[in-house]
């Protein structure tokens, strides 16, 4: 295995870090909202609904975090296993987390549809990519 293809689970761990950083911001907004009293205490453990849309689209880009980006972790590993994490998946993987960054900031902030389903369906086109690269790697 060559190690400059260990570079590829740089941007992994960059998609890690932006996760664990939505959920501490999580956790911030569940403070203030029970600090405030924006929550219905007794629907709060099972409800989403009890919670304050402030708290709910983060916890819905959190679910983000764990659909798409497992392909990513997933493909980055047979991409290495194989010996086809060179420069092109490299930039591709970095790609798909600059993608998921910007899809992250759309959703947390604006919340504008149209500007974040074109991120996440960038980033969707560099898993693809990735895949190919994959099924390559395995057929050749």
């Amino acid at each position: 295995m060559n190690t400059a293809d260990s570079m590829i689970f740089l941007p992994v761990v960059v998609q890690i870090l932006l996760t664990l950083a939505v959920f501490v911001a999580l956790k911030s907004a569940k403070g203030r909202a029970l600090a405030t009293g924006e929550v219905d205490q007794e629907r709060r453990a099972i409800y989403e609904d009890a919670w304050p849309e402030s708290v709910i689209r983060i916890n819905n880009n959190i679910r983000n975090q764990f659909q798409l980006p497992v392909l990513f972790y997933v493909l980055v590993m047979v991409l290495w296993n194989l010996g086809a994490a060179g420069v092109f998946a490299q930039l591709v993987a970095w790609l798909f987390v600059l993608s998921r960054i910007v899809h992250a900031y759309i959703h947390l902030g604006s919340n504008y549809v149209p500007y974040r389903a074109r991120a996440f369906i960038f980033g969707a086109v560099m898993v693809m990519v990735m895949a190919v690269q994959g099924l390559w790697a395995v057929l050749r």
